[in-house]
């Protein structure tokens, strides 16, 4: 097991190379930390203490009367007698330091990266399933849902962040490596570069799987350019790129990906005759052979200019239905076999790998069927609800969803429109207001929803919305309870407030009106 401590010298050789030092206070040559940490309620002796986010002097007092010996901080603190490394960015710094303190775990494991507006944590679901074949369960995955370090079940927790905070990320990678993982599948988000929280980090492999726009608002990215630059970094941080071809914004993907990377390491894979925005080798085309609420069959083939190492033709089965599950499929087989797999063991696997809160349903005696999906932005929306319209192509579809408070913001007119072209029934109610007032929500998504086409209710509770939209279904409707999946919580004016899960919800509502 590594031996986590960092010395004087260390901490300042890291913050020069990077040009990031801009003074040292109470300079100390002797000071060797054996801890870090930035939640001073955590700070133990001879600790290092991150100034970071909505950073208070008291936070770092309450540290250093705790043991903290050095503290690293963009501003210098006045009268402390800790050693103090005054930074130009807080966030990198913290990063950088991270990954020395728990002696660069990341270099001990093959890491497989998803970036996209949606799907990535139905691919990084599918990728670690296929990979904990190939190497006999040694695969960690961060994802939006779930943490999963090691075999232990304490090892198993569920994310407060799709990509975690700089130094919860090497603390996590160094536990997964000591408890033997030799695989890393994870989620990059927008907001992890957003807010550096992977800087300095590089993958082994990095998957784009699309962009549309999302998270742009006062509190997250301003604008759609600053969102898609985000984005492409993962590609400029990768050794090995995956492409989706059918991706709007396509050449600057596939710029930025060729930026750092050669080209024999770009892999591009799209639908059979589908013909890309501009003129790039695709590698491996996809062929939809079944497609109904069940499951997906679809055939994968490669094109002559595909690598010959990577043998993945084949017929592959899914237990999530919807062409677009095809597509994340599709970057994750390609992905899974750069890492090792065969065709044959993802052939194996794929048909049993379910993904929490993503398409479960539950059938109602006289109230038609329910869903329940994760789907929580223009793009995902509209695919799930156009793959639901072809499947019940005479049924009404009537949407439970409410929008979060304090980010997203571009997502109320996105809901607004997703829910013209493809529902016929609203209701309109919370999800995670934050520190917003969740009717104001509401009425800003029913802003761009078009009453002549839609049937609009606004019920605020969420497990009564619910609750009405089950109990005015006919036995034919279907009821899609979008946007919160498994989320055990609704988090509510910085608390994260219990919530018993919509499928939770929809299966007391059921079990009381057909009792």
């Amino acid at each position: 097991m590594a031996k986590l401590q960092l010395s004087a010298s260390e901490i300042l050789t890291i913050l020069r190379e990077h040009h990031l030092l801009t003074n040292v206070i109470n300079a100390n040559d002797q000071l060797v930390v054996t801890d870090v940490t930035y939640d001073s309620r955590t700070a133990k002796p001879n600790g290092l203490f991150f100034c970071k986010g909505n950073f208070k002097p008291e936070y770092l007092t309450t540290a250093v009367d705790a043991g903290v010996t050095a503290y690293v901080s963009e501003v210098a603190a006045k009268e402390c007698k800790a050693t103090g490394f005054i930074v130009a960015d807080i966030q990198k710094a913290m990063s950088l330091l991270s990954a020395a303190f728990f002696c660069y775990p990341q270099d001990d494991l093959f890491i497989v990266a998803f970036t996209g507006t949606k799907g990535k944590t139905t691919s990084a679901y599918f990728t670690r399933g296929i990979l904990q074949q190939t190497t006999n369960k040694h695969t960690a995955l961060f994802s939006t849902i779930d943490r999963i370090l090691g075999p232990k079940p304490e090892q198993e927790f569920k994310s407060d962040l799709t990509t975690p905070e700089s130094l919860n990320l090497f603390h996590d990678m160094r536990e997964a490596v000591d408890s033997g993982m030799t695989t890393l599948v994870m989620e990059v988000s927008s907001q992890a570069y957003k807010k550096n929280r992977v800087y300095g980090l590089t993958y082994d492999v990095g998957i784009f799987l699309n962009i549309t726009p999302d998270h742009i608002g006062r509190n997250e990215h301003p604008t759609f350019a600053d969102y898609l630059h985000c984005k492409l970094q993962l590609l400029v941080n990768s050794r090995q790129c995956i492409i989706n071809a059918e991706t709007d914004h396509l050449e600057d993907i596939y710029m930025a990906a060729k930026a750092t990377t050669e080209p024999e390491d770009i892999y591009m894979y799209a639908r059979d005759g589908y013909k890309p925005s501009i003129d790039v080798p695709i590698d491996f085309r996809y062929h939809s052979n079944e497609d109904t609420l069940k499951d997906a069959k679809f055939t994968v083939s490669h094109t002559d200019l595909a690598p010959a190492k990577l043998n993945l033709d084949g017929e592959y089965q899914l237990a999530l239905p919807g062409d677009y599950n095809e597509n994340n499929a599709v970057a994750s087989i390609i992905a899974a076999g750069l890492a090792g797999a065969t065709a044959t063991e993802a052939q194996q696997t794929l048909p049993d790998i379910t993904v929490p809160g993503r398409f479960e349903s539950v059938a109602t005696k006289n109230h038609g069927m329910v869903f329940v999906d994760y789907a929580h932005n223009y793009a995902s929306v509209k695919a799930l609800l156009s793959f639901l319209r072809k499947q019940y192509a005479d049924s009404r579809i009537i949407v439970v969803v409410g929008s979060p408070g304090d980010k997203g913001i571009s997502r109320r007119e996105g809901f607004g429109k997703a829910l013209n072209e493809e529902a016929d029934v609203a209701y309109l109610t919370a999800d995670d207001p934050g520190f917003e007032n969740p009717a104001d929500i509401a009425q800003q998504i029913d802003e761009h929803i078009d009453h002549n086409r839609v049937d609009v209710h606004v019920q605020i509770d969420r497990p009564t919305a619910i609750r009405e939209a089950i109990s005015d279904s006919h036995a034919d409707d279907v009821v899609v309870l979008a946007a919160k999946g498994e989320d055990p919580y609704q988090k509510i004016r910085g608390v994260d407030t219990p919530y018993p899960t919509d499928m939770a919800v929809a299966k007391q509502v059921i079990a009381d009106i057909e009792a």
